[in-house]
């Protein structure tokens, strides 16, 4: 009985197709091409140490370039010297593959090579989501092979976030590949000279913009359609970039991964609930609100649907404390973002600097700036005569360590004492300053013996997402 659905012929024939650095010792010219994320540089360390004997599973939403990822890492593995035929490349979503397990094509791939060792193998499965019982297939690959190398990727997200923290435990890595960080715009775009090193900053802040002005007109562009690579370097899809968006993103996972993944039959309720959730990012929600809002759909129902969401990276929900930092045995009330600005963009159209919610967008954006972020608690803080955006609270004292206000305005710089909530936060828990975010004023305040460190959003949100990508932490924490 023949171990796929198709003819080995046929099996073998896409494997070749797929995998060209068998003859040519290189990935195609189309992908080598691109430009490669920045994140490459955390990811590729992952694929190629051998010395820890797991999986690994790069996770993220739609288009955000991990299978270019994987190409990127196999030229890696061949400009460093690896046997061009002990790598292979297998699209798990392609029909001749439909129902073939990965052990069975791991065989043909070294059958047709002729090299039938697995020792010293990189084998990359792309669209993992779409094998049945996947997690269980990879588990056992990695047993049965501990010296060859598996890196997986998936865009159904919530198929791998949610399954992975079920059996498997010390035999997967999980790596989340994010939207565009408004960093890597800058960087993909060769924009670099609109940001300068400076020593008049605010502490932690050794970069000014040189011409603000400019720069912020690429973070409104950023935030319109600015976190997907091929929105940012195709033409056509910039003319039309809430189409692309729309069709092969939003509707592909809220019309066919969501409900092929969990059986949700109501679509149109779930759409409903994400495009509320689009309008309105980052405004405080109960599910008590939503329920009504939504005619009486059930408040359990309304979990899941914001769980499948938030797995699928579509959306992130910040958890609310209060003035003193206390943590509530109920979460009644929380904030949602959508996990990139430009999904509202594509949606209900651009919005412009002057536009109504612009602050809640430059807030959206901000926040999709920490979501590689794993060592930040983040919540916001809110009581009955203030609110502050961001706090983090320390996962072991449950201590704030620091506090940012997210505006997009020059008011505050001029008058610092207005920011009565945020001082409250401080002066209660004992913060010595806090960051203030402008439209493009940098410097600093002291009010109430409180240091305000004010810096435009978009430096801002370029600072944190390079933070992060490199390690690096200011006094702030970022």
């Amino acid at each position: 009985m023949s171990l796929f659905p198709f003819s080995e012929e046929l099996v073998t024939e896409r494997l070749r197709f797929e995998n060209p650095w068998w003859i040519t010792g290189n990935i195609e010219a189309y992908y080598s091409s691109m430009s490669p994320r920045l994140y490459k540089k955390l990811f590729l360390p992952l694929v190629i140490d051998h010395s820890v004997k797991r999986a690994v599973i790069l996770m993220g939403p739609r288009r955000v370039g991990k299978t270019v990822l994987l190409y990127h890492s196999i030229q890696e593995l061949l400009d460093a010297g690896h046997d061009p035929q002990k790598i292979a490349f297998i699209s798990i979503e392609t029909p001749v593959y439909t129902n073939a397990s990965p052990d069975a094509l791991f065989r043909l791939c070294r059958k047709v090579t002729g090299n039938a060792d697995p020792k010293g193998w990189y084998v990359f499965l792309d669209e993992i989501q779409y094998l049945k019982e996947w997690k269980r297939h990879l588990k056992s690959l990695v047993d049965s092979y501990p010296e060859t190398k598996f890196v997986v990727s998936g865009s159904a997200a919530a198929a791998l976030k949610l399954k992975s923290t079920e059996s498997g435990a010390g035999r997967f890595t999980e790596f989340m590949l994010p939207p565009l960080t408004f960093n890597e715009y800058i960087h993909l775009l060769g924009l670099q000279n609109l940001l300068r090193a400076s020593e008049q900053s605010p502490p932690g802040f050794d970069y000014e913009a040189f011409d603000t002005g400019k720069l912020n007109e690429h973070f409104l562009n950023y935030i319109n359609y600015g976190g997907y690579p091929e929105v940012i370097f195709s033409e056509s899809i910039r003319a039309d970039p809430g189409r692309y968006i729309r069709s092969d993103i939003v509707e592909k996972v809220l019309l066919r991964d969501l409900p092929g993944l969990y059986g949700i039959k109501d679509v149109q309720e779930l759409n409903s609930l994400f495009t509320m959730i689009a309008w309105n990012s980052g405004q405080e929600f109960s599910l008590e609100e939503l329920s009504k809002s939504s005619g009486g759909v059930d408040k359990n129902t309304l979990k899941r649907y914001i769980e499948y969401l938030e797995a699928a990276f579509l959306v992130r929900k910040l958890l609310r404390t209060d003035n003193s930092a206390k943590r509530f045995k109920r979460m009644v009330q929380f904030k949602i973002y959508l996990t990139n600005p430009s999904l509202r963009s594509a949606l209900f159209g651009p919005i412009t600097a002057t536009d109504d919610h612009i602050g809640a967008m430059v807030e959206t954006a901000v926040l999709a700036q920490w979501m590689h972020s794993e060592q930040s608690h983040l919540w916001y803080a809110r009581w009955p005569k203030g609110e502050v955006d961001l706090v983090e609270l320390n996962k072991h004292s449950f201590k704030p360590s620091w506090a940012v206000e997210i505006k997009w305005s020059n008011h505050c710089f001029e008058r610092p004492s207005e920011l009565k909530s945020l001082l409250s936060f401080c002066q209660t828990n004992k913060l010595k300053e806090a960051l203030v975010t402008t439209i493009d004023k940098q410097g600093t305040r002291e009010c109430d013996s409180i240091k305000l460190n004010f810096v435009p959003a978009a430096v801002y949100a370029w600072k944190v997402g390079n933070n992060i990508l490199y390690g690096k932490e200011t006094h702030q924490k970022l």
